[in-house]
């Protein structure tokens, strides 16, 4: 059996197979309709959500499958108290397959280390959100006919926005990619996502202030919003959430075949004006969600029929001697849980969270 926790867990072949499959989704949808029939899907959404939780369950019953779930922790036995870790054992007796986002980071990783059936991370705060990613990438290789050879600006928020991080670390893994990383000084990539791609793998990229300067180089153009719910201070959300709009002028600085991505919901840091464009593709990019959900369901049910053993946790050369300080850790709500560190540079001592994969 096996989870999805970031878009690494999937090897380049898979990740092909699986982006195949999708399509194939898309343009033969009477094929699959009924391939779920008697299969529940359990929606864990401790966070506000939209498109994420309803192409999950749009996925499920357009599969013949059925939904159960909660769309906020107050609605849930969070509220009691209750942990990640109960409430996926708890969760596993009614359903087959589990899509869980949590505001906390690692979340869905702790649930996947002890769920009896595969477990979805379906975003866990400023991580990871591996299925958006696997929605980009279907997205890119559709409109661009490959995923390779590629110039990407990522504007915005990049510290916190979990799409960007699991995009970066997906495009990572292709060929001739170069990434134009566009954002305020108090919004950069953080340093998990820098060391681990940029410092490790030696992945091109620039990092810019100016969106104007950016458009006339890219092929792909990412936009995020600010996001208001991952800020303790109010005052500075207000300061940054208008540092970048993406508004006509600017995309007549864009190339003819460029395309603009944006995981959605927008506030206003693109222009409805946009939207007539034809380069314009956030919202074909939300219904192949639906189709690239669709696709994730079926594999990871079907290799859980075949092997339904627990996939166990690689344990090799973890630490349990430091305690992690990232105040948006699942560790820092559940204390009970174990510390858990592995050792990514010896040479300058640099130990990672295993949950939120920030240094100690």
């Amino acid at each position: 059996m096996r989870h999805l926790m970031s878009p690494l867990d999937l090897s380049v072949p898979e990740l092909e197979k699986l982006l195949d499959l999708a399509s194939d989704i898309e343009k033969n949808p009477k094929k699959y309709a009924h391939t779920c029939d008697d299969k529940r899907l359990a929606t864990l959404f401790y966070e506000p959500s939209t498109r994420t939780r309803l192409s999950f369950e749009a996925a499920m019953m357009n599969l013949g499958g059925k939904v159960l779930g909660f769309s906020s922790a107050d609605s849930s036995s969070a509220a009691k108290g209750e942990t990640v870790a109960d409430t996926i054992r708890v969760v596993s007796c009614y359903a087959d397959i589990c899509a869980m986002r949590h505001p906390k980071e690692g979340a869905p990783l702790v649930a996947s280390m002890v769920s009896n059936i595969p477990v979805i991370n379906a975003g866990d705060g400023g991580h990871q959100h591996p299925t958006q990613t696997l929605t980009d990438l279907l997205t890119i290789r559709s409109l661009k006919g490959r995923l390779d050879n590629l110039t990407i600006g990522l504007c915005g928020d990049l510290k916190y926005g979990r799409t960007v991080h699991s995009l970066i670390e997906a495009m990572s893994r292709y060929k001739d990619i170069q990434f134009v990383l566009i954002s305020p000084e108090e919004l950069k990539i953080p340093g998990f996502i820098r060391y681990n791609v940029f410092e490790n793998q030696g992945v091109s990229y620039t990092e810019v202030s100016s969106l104007e300067e950016a458009m006339p180089k890219l092929d792909v153009l990412y936009m995020t919003r600010i996001q208001r719910e991952r800020f303790d201070d109010p005052w500075e959300y207000e300061r940054l959430k208008d540092s970048y709009v993406l508004d006509t002028e600017k995309m007549k600085l864009a190339k003819g075949k460029m395309c603009v991505l944006h995981p959605l919901p927008r506030v206003n840091e693109i222009s409805v004006k946009v939207d007539d464009d034809p380069r314009a593709a956030y919202f074909r990019q939300a219904l192949n969600g639906k189709y690239m959900r669709m696709a994730l369901i079926l594999k990871l049910l079907d290799e859980a029929a075949r092997n339904p053993a627990k996939e166990a946790i690689d344990t090799t050369g973890l630490e349990y001697d430091r305690v992690c300080r990232n105040p948006k850790c699942i560790t820092q709500t559940e204390q009970e849980l174990p510390q858990l560190f592995r050792c990514t540079d010896k040479a300058a001592d640099i130990h990672r969270c295993v949950y939120c994969e920030q240094r100690a």
